[in-house]
């Protein structure tokens, strides 16, 4: 089973699990607001795979993170993030176009095309340095962009944060990316994807060693933060960065991470 379809089944699994395990709405007025707002009527079920996923980020992926970030300078994490998010570039230009921005399509065309040469396969982000500046979308942004609603709050185990329209949203950038097609019938490009899936993780977990132990720290609901940090930071992607009228300004963690500190 690829691993599109694999999130896929993950995602309808979970729903439906979570039907079986939904929050009892309270009937004190003001409980019931908050609960609304929350927008999760999943919380059991997705308290239990947010502390899976914790415990499993503590015991694996934080240690290998550490590794990574002590390990290797900082230019070479740096080239690695590069050469990464210029492989993303089919998807992103994709939904760039899916939204009609074709001055962002233009931009990530331009970036592609320079870094993927000057910058040494994208190793050097050579484009910034002509005011060609990254950015990510997604099928998810997208679909948010046409008025599609996020629907409630969802946590998928070994994901992580997300929501139906988010969720359904990966499983279709998954196909966008021409090198899905060109793994199949061939092994070592399908393990060179999952390589790839694997590094993109641990060097974004990296990046937000610092960040999120200091969030833990001070966070007297680390699930309840971590929701409302996800939102913020979908709602700040699918505005370009650009609060509408009408948004609850939350500090957030950037899903896509700066540039790494001096070690």
């Amino acid at each position: 089973m690829r691993f599109a379809s694999m999130k896929a089944v993950l995602a309808v699994g979970c729903i439906a699990l979570g039907l079986a395990a939904c929050a009892t709405e309270p009937t004190d007025p003001n409980e019931l607001a908050a609960y609304r707002e929350a927008n999760d009527p999943l919380e059991p079920m997705n308290r239990y795979f947010f502390d899976l996923n914790n415990a499993l980020d503590e015991l694996v992926l934080k240690p290998f993170a550490g590794w990574y970030y002590v390990g290797l300078p900082n230019f070479a994490q740096d080239g690695i993030r590069n050469a990464l998010d210029n492989l993303k570039t089919p998807v992103v230009l994709a939904n760039d176009l899916f939204q009609g921005d074709l001055d962002r399509a233009g931009t990530t065309m331009g970036r592609f095309l320079i870094n993927s040469t000057l910058g040494i396969a994208g190793l050097i982000d050579v484009a910034s340095m002509f005011g060609l500046e990254y950015h990510t979308e997604d099928f998810g942004q997208t679909l948010a962009v046409w008025g599609a609603d996020e629907g409630p709050y969802l946590v998928l185990p070994f994901v992580g944060p997300s929501n139906p329209r988010d969720a359904s949203g990966r499983v279709v950038d998954h196909f966008l990316d021409p090198l899905t097609y060109l793994a199949w019938g061939h092994d070592w490009i399908d393990t060179a994807n999952y390589a790839r899936a694997g590094l993109d993780i641990v060097d974004t977990r990296a990046r937000n060693l610092k960040t999120l132990d200091e969030i833990k720290a001070g966070a007297i609901d680390y699930y309840a933060t971590i929701r409302s940090l996800y939102r913020q930071q979908r709602n700040d992607a699918i505005n370009n960065g650009e609060a509408p009228a009408e948004l609850s300004v939350l500090d957030y963690i950037d899903e896509e991470p700066q540039t790494t500190e001096a070690q």
